[in-house]
């Protein structure tokens, strides 16, 4: 799929399908999205805004009592690409 194709990425994002900012058509095309928080690639981010500067990673292997990821916000510079 060339650049122009591709749909642009979502100022807020997340990777939970129940969650209201879960976006499809951006997962379902063939390349994969890249998160760059305060200047390192994150492969862990389940959700992030970049104009607030937040991503929500999980907090270690901690669960809640329905067998989710427990999350916790960190704030910086965010960049979200396609790889």
């Amino acid at each position: 799929m060339t650049d122009s194709a591709q749909i642009p990425l979502p100022d807020h994002l997340a990777v939970d399908p129940r969650s209201p900012h879960h976006v499809a058509a951006v997962f379902q095309q063939d390349a994969e999205i890249g998160i760059r928080f305060n200047g390192k690639e994150r492969f862990d981010v389940e959700e992030y805004c970049v104009s607030e500067g937040w991503i929500k990673v999980p907090a270690g292997k901690t669960r809640d009592r329905k067998g989710r990821p427990l999350l916790i916000t960190l704030k910086g510079v965010v960049e979200a690409f396609y790889k």
